[in-house]
C-alpha cells in the first residue's frame, strides 16, 4: 500500500468522526452595543437602563429624577427588533 493512499485513508477516518464539520449554518452575531445596553427577561422581553440620571441632576425636578431611575422595558415592536439583533439573548 502506498503512503498516500494510507494518509487518505486515515483522513478519511478522522473527518467521520469530526463534530465541529457538522454545522448546518453559520453563527449568528449578536450587535455589540445592544449588548451593552439590554438584557433579556425569561417571558422574552427586554429591559433597559434609561439615560440623563447620572449627572446635571441639580436643574431635574425630583419627579423626573424618579422616572429616570426607574427601569424601561421594550415595546411590542422594539422586541422584534431586539431579537433579531439578540438571537441567543444577553446575560
Amino acid at each position: 500500500m502506498s503512503f498516500s493512499c494510507l494518509v487518505t485513508r486515515t483522513l478519511a477516518s478522522a473527518r467521520s468522526f469530526s463534530t465541529s464539520a457538522v454545522a448546518s449554518f453559520p453563527k449568528l452575531k449578536s450587535h455589540s452595543g445592544t449588548k451593552k445596553r439590554w438584557r433579556s427577561l425569561p417571558n422574552g422581553e427586554f429591559k433597559r437602563g434609561r439615560a440623563n440620571h447620572s449627572h446635571l441632576n441639580v436643574s431635574k425636578r425630583p419627579a423626573q429624577k424618579n422616572r429616570l431611575g426607574q427601569t424601561a422595558y421594550s415595546t411590542g415592536a422594539q422586541t422584534g427588533n431586539l431579537r433579531k439583533l439578540l438571537p441567543y439573548g444577553s446575560g
